[in-house]
């Protein structure tokens, strides 16, 4: 052994070793080694970087923006809405759900797939009354096992494909993944939904310390809506569904409180109602309804004192036979807030700045007894309150008229600069950034149009996979699917760190003779120059270092040794390449080998341990299916 195979060695034992002890982020340790690599001599300083610009880096980033323009445009919330079952059971429902994660890990990041449907599965768990965990496990295996059946499904798959290009050989096509991809992924799902009883029934975890009960909101009816011209009792369903109610009712500035299931709705009403935050945006979309308070306008003071001079004249009253003409207004103070507080010059906003916040008023606020409309929120603070909770009770007024107590909670829009200071001035505490994504027909249709052609134009050829989908990137902040600032917020820069760095230390091992000295010895003492043996080996050692440490530094470290041990055999280095983008694609067993598994570990409430439970018979079920494809497909 040279003494340049000893150092990287040396630097390779200390990389896994630090990537398992978890203490470091892992584009840390990637970088670490990298420059460990550098100074002891074994990578030349001119070429440290070259990763950076490494097509798979270069086209992780841009599936990663894509995916972003799929997420904010709404495309994935109106598939998962039209896709999943009102009244199945937990067989169909769990069946749904896991199908349409792995449908779209296949072509968009699978932790943004993840994401996206872990408020669906937090609904199906509450309408089919079993805990959150046993939905979440095996929705996140799911979309785990989806990225496995396209080249950009994952990062491993583009690494493989990577390292098989510097062989000599084109790399791998997008679809090349699919014939054993598609099969261990139908399987591996087929059993999660089959046996997700096997997860253990944890109580979520944080609930009681996060609990904002529902809100009070205002949505107008739009004359495009799905429900004018029908009676309340005919939606009741429609809104059950989404878990929001209808408490109240608007109409020419007159409010009806429970107002009658025979009731009529017609274009222009307001309808006050009860729902949670992550509610919504599916009430909003599916039935057609705009918030009442949100827009985004120059603001004046002209829009505060219209909504005082409206607060005067507002009526209130209860459904009955009685007509509203006889309804005494309710009485309101007049806006005094300007003697108060101080008056800023009120600029457009832009709506990529635009964020949701969630508020609680302090018991020493100054907001106490006093309403939107008093103090000027929208001509002072360029913001609007979107919704309100408060525990117990509920607002016979308008929304902009509502008196507010402490432990109320707002819901506002606006810039995080003025919520920031609005909540200094009036004493709130801000307690969460909300999302509330209402899909956008056309940005939907727009943003999988462009994924689409990305794909296609990498698929068939027509264009290298990284060039494809930069192409991609572009026509989405062209037609702004993902708007240009949120752009690079988009990509996982500690991912694109960790690969551009882990790349030319891989090479370092193939060039300094390592991988084929690591490939001997475990052909020598391990398979004894057995060739399904040593395939079998590959696969099990990269699901084994997946469930410790992040699967696209796997990939990068595996990649070297299957190529070498396919060398020492004299066989085809594909198929130990693709045993090795499987293995990188199954950590099933802890929470930390893959961000999906991360992400669940709070809501449902999960210890370390419970993983094993699903994720060992679903590791097993892998390498039985595995196995005997990669010889088929890819022969040795």
């Amino acid at each position: 052994m040279t003494l340049e195979q000893q150092l990287i060695l040396f630097i390779l034992l200390v990389t896994v070793a630090m990537f398992l002890w978890g203490r470091w982020r892992h584009d840390m340790v990637a970088l670490a080694s990298l420059l460990a690599c550098v100074l002891t001599g074994l990578i030349d300083p001119a070429i440290a970087f070259n990763g950076f610009g490494h097509p798979a880096v270069i086209t992780v980033a841009c599936v990663l923006v894509l995916s972003a323009g799929l997420q904010s445009s709404g495309a994935v919330d109106v598939l998962a809405r039209h896709a999943m079952p009102k009244q199945a059971g937990p067989l169909v429902s769990m069946g749904v759900l896991i199908g349409i994660g792995a449908l779209l890990s296949g072509f968009m990041n699978n932790v943004g797939a993840m994401a996206l449907l872990m408020p669906v599965a937090l609904q199906m768990a509450n309408r089919l009354e079993i805990p959150p965990g046993r939905v979440l496990m095996p929705l996140a295996f799911g979309t785990i096992l989806g990225g496995m059946t396209t080249m950009i499904g994952t990062p491993p798959n583009l690494i493989v494909s990577g390292f098989r290009a510097q062989q000599g050989s084109a790399g791998f096509a997008m679809f090349d993944f699919t014939p054993v991809g598609i099969a261990v992924a139908l399987s591996g799902c087929l059993f999660v939904v089959l046996a997700w009883r096997l997860v253990p029934a944890r109580k979520q975890a944080g609930t009681e310390g996060f609990d904002t009960g529902a809100y009070l909101t205002e949505a107008r009816v739009s004359e495009k809506s799905k429900i004018v011209d029908k009676r309340l009792y005919d939606i009741d369903n429609e809104f059950d569904e989404s878990g929001a109610q209808i408490v109240g009712l608007i109409r020419n500035n007159v409010k009806i409180n429970a107002p009658s299931g025979g009731r009529v709705i017609r274009a222009g009403d307001i309808l006050v109602l009860e729902a949670e935050v992550d509610s919504l945006s599916a009430v909003l979309s599916a039935l057609g309804l705009e918030l009442e308070e949100s827009v985004v306008v120059e603001q004046s003071a002209k829009a505060d004192t219209s909504d005082s001079e409206s607060e005067k004249s507002e009526k209130t009253t209860n459904d009955k036979n009685e007509p509203a003409s006889q309804k005494k207004p309710d009485s309101q103070p007049k806006d005094s807030s300007s003697k108060n507080g101080k008056e800023q010059e009120n600029k457009p906003q832009n709506i990529e700045d635009i964020m949701l916040m969630e508020l609680v008023v302090r018991p020493e606020s100054s907001l106490q007894g006093r309403s939107a409309t008093n103090i000027m929120l929208r001509s002072r603070y360029s913001l609007n309150l979107l919704a309100v909770s408060r525990a117990g009770a509920r607002s016979k007024s308008r929304l902009r008229n509502f008196r507010m107590q402490a432990g109320d909670l707002l819901l506002v829009q606006g810039t995080s600069d003025s919520v920031l200071e609005f909540a200094s001035d009036y004493g709130c505490v801000p307690l969460a950034k909300r999302e509330l994504k209402i899909p956008d027909k056309k940005q939907a249709m727009l943003a999988g149009i462009i994924m689409f052609c990305a794909v296609a134009g990498a698929a068939f050829g027509l264009l290298p996979a990284a060039i494809s989908f930069a192409l991609g990137v572009l026509a989405s902040m062209v037609f702004k699917t993902v708007p240009p600032r949120s752009v690079y917020s988009a990509i996982d820069w500690p991912v694109i760190v960790l690969l551009a760095a882990l790349i030319p230390v891989a090479g370092a091992m193939e060039e300094t003779g390592t991988a084929a000295l690591i490939a001997k010895l475990l052909m020598d003492y391990v398979a004894q120059g057995n060739a399904i043996v040593a395939l079998a080996m590959v696969l099990i050692v990269t699901m084994f270092l997946s469930d410790l440490m992040n699967n696209a530094a796997t990939a990068a470290v595996m990649c070297p040794i299957a190529i070498g041990t396919a060398l020492a055999l004299g066989v085809n280095a594909d198929s130990f390449l693709m045993a090795v983008a499987i293995g990188a694609s199954c950590a099933f067993l802890t929470p930390i080998g893959h961000q999906n598994n991360t992400l669940i570990l709070g809501p449902g409430g999960f210890k370390f341990a419970d993983y094993w439970r699903l994720g060992l018979p679903l590791e097993l079920l892998v390498i039985v299916v595995a196995l005997p494809l990669l010889v088929v497909f890819w022969p040795l």
